[in-house]
């Protein structure tokens, strides 16, 4: 595995001044550039790769939706390198409706964990009352009943920061190539739709 999947804690920023799709640099605790990724606008199927650079010479992960515009949505996600499948997130529709939930599920689509948003009443007022830079979100990632990460959106009304943080998961048992495929969902996919 490639080693800048070795890290507890990154920090994904959103490019500013892109006009159409997003994009995100995602770096380690010290600043360094660990992953790039582009998301192209008008795209009914999302098929996003991630690269260890803006010049997208090397791939390292790929995560494809399965079907177009669908409630439930399911995400797998690949090793670029070795073309294995890591796992797979699926949102749980109707629910994320009113809060944002992910099934986390390993390379055979069985669950082994859950991501979840902070809280039904902070989620309806992001969406309802458009104040998803006012509130910021913040998601917990657990297998059972350990915490195995933390997503915390930074309260910055002009550019998008998130801090994701491994470090509560000690035995690793949260493959971070998944971890950091399931950063990037909740913030492209989901930054999108509130």
């Amino acid at each position: 595995m490639d080693p800048r999947f070795a890290n507890d804690v990154y920090v994904i920023r959103r490019k500013v001044l892109k006009v159409l799709g997003a994009a995100f640099h995602i770096f380690d605790s010290a600043e360094q550039l660990c992953f790039y990724t582009e998301l192209k606008a008008f795209k009914l199927k999302e098929d996003i790769r991630v690269f260890t650079g803006e010049d997208k010479q090397f791939e390292l992960l790929r995560i494809q939706a399965r079907q177009i515009l669908d409630i439930s949505a399911a995400y797998d996600v690949f090793d670029s390198q070795t073309g294995e499948k890591v796992g797979m997130l699926q949102r749980k529709g109707l629910k994320s409706m009113l809060r944002d939930e992910y099934t986390i599920c390993d390379a055979t689509d069985q669950p082994i964990g859950m991501i979840q948003e902070d809280s039904t009443a902070l989620a309806l007022l992001r969406r309802f009352f458009d104040l998803g830079s006012l509130l910021p979100q913040k998601y917990t990632a657990t297998f059972g009943d350990q915490v195995v990460a933390q997503y915390k959106q930074n309260f910055n009304p002009f550019v998008l920061k998130v801090t994701v943080d491994f470090s509560p998961d000690t035995g690793r048992q949260f493959d971070r190539r998944l971890g950091v495929a399931s950063a990037i969902v909740l913030n492209a996919i989901e930054g999108r739709q509130n």
